[in-house]
């Protein structure tokens, strides 16, 4: 392999932000699965997820003069995905979702400690993986996002707070709601399924 043809990604960014069109092609190539999966994730809808990513890399292609490589280009990319399915989220009328901040149910110390659905869990059980699913879709949209960035995409908490400009403990906050909201939807669930 002739690996004087292949940039890195420092070097096609910098290639970018110098006007170079086949870098800033090659790293939209790079990225448009992983942004436009992350933005159906968040959006549940193929017409505002194609929106999303197309939005994305045209605010990467305004913008990437202005990145300083402080973070990842993907951690930035996230950024802009959750900033804009936030803003629809926000203008649609038909979203509606309660605020877990007010839900003290949901964040019991002990509840959370049963939570015994892991990733590796969702995968082998396609019902369960629905289930999951249509539970997410319930969270309030910031929720989601903190959630989606940290136990799907797996992010670190510190990435987290800087997509969504949270602090550390407000992230591990969201999370921790967020999963016990999750779990307490699970369990309703099969707590029908069974009667």
């Amino acid at each position: 392999m002739n690996t004087s043809n292949i940039m890195n990604e420092e070097e096609l960014i910098k290639s970018a932000q110098t006007g170079d069109r086949s870098a800033l092609a090659q790293l939209v190539k790079t990225y448009e699965q992983t942004v436009y999966n992350f933005a159906f994730k968040i959006c549940r809808n193929k017409e505002r997820a194609e929106h999303t990513m197309q939005e994305t890399f045209l605010s990467m292609v305004k913008s990437i003069s202005q990145f300083s490589g402080k973070s990842k280009l993907s951690t930035w990319l996230y950024t802009v995905v959750s900033n804009h399915c936030l803003m629809l989220a926000r203008s649609s009328k038909k979203h509606i979702a309660a605020s877990l901040d007010d839900e003290e149910n949901y964040v019991n110390e002990s509840d959370v400690a049963e939570w015994k659905i892991t990733p590796d869990k969702v995968t082998e059980n396609n019902e369960l993986k629905k289930l999951l699913d249509e539970a997410i879709q319930k969270l309030p949209a910031d929720y989601r996002i903190v959630f989606l960035l940290r136990d799907v995409e797996g992010l670190s908490t510190e990435e987290t707070g800087k997509v969504m400009e949270l602090s550390v403990p407000a992230v591990k906050s969201r999370l921790h709601r967020a999963r016990a909201f999750l779990r307490n939807e699970l369990n309703e669930t099969f707590k029908y399924e069974r009667t």
